[in-house]
């Protein structure tokens, strides 16, 4: 099984786009980051309770790869850790590669489901202007392609912490490509 490392963790009891880096956040099994703003059973992002508030919420912890920070850094932007609105920043995993329903095991006792990619809005322009076009794009075939992290759902809590090792677990049976959600 592969593995990476937690590299910051973050999080907001109010809307901003941006989410302070933190000594430790807990995960509670079912909701999501204990104090952010997004935590809930039910959709908590903006555009989405304004669509239907009843729906579940699939967007409990947002992760990123910190590996995408040092590509757009050659491209002239700098962001770092917190500062695209994620839960938890890793390093040493393919987050995008992994199929729908992978468990990741963050430091000793909690565990997300991966349920999809984070589908990227206009304030992350609004952030830095130009980096939308850098954070999603095309592949060689026209299809679109999103970087900016995946989502998940929390299905065991614990507290989690900058250096705590990820342990991935794919789901058995034929795995499904992650979607936007």
């Amino acid at each position: 099984m592969a593995s990476g490392t937690i590299t910051a963790v973050s999080r907001n009891d109010t809307y901003s786009f941006t989410k302070p880096n933190r000594d430790g956040i807990t995960l509670l099994a079912g909701l999501g980051v204990e104090g952010d703003v997004h935590a809930g059973v039910t959709v908590k992002h903006r555009s989405r309770m304004a669509q239907d508030p009843t729906r579940p919420n699939l967007r409990q912890v947002h992760l990123i790869h910190q590996e995408l920070f040092d590509e757009v850094a050659d491209e002239g932007f700098k962001v770092e850790p917190g500062q695209l609105g994620e839960n938890v920043t890793t390093v040493g995993i393919d987050l995008l590669g992994l199929p729908t329903g992978t468990l990741l095991h963050l430091g000793a006792e909690a565990v997300v489901e991966v349920t999809g990619l984070r589908n990227p809005c206009l304030q992350i322009d609004a952030f830095q202007d130009g980096l939308l076009k850098r954070v999603v794009g095309r592949d060689a075939v026209g299809n679109i392609v999103r970087k900016a992290g995946i989502m998940s759902v929390v299905h065991t809590g614990g507290v989690v912490r900058p250096g705590d090792r990820i342990r991935i677990e794919l789901p058995e049976g034929p795995h499904q490509p992650l979607r936007r959600v």
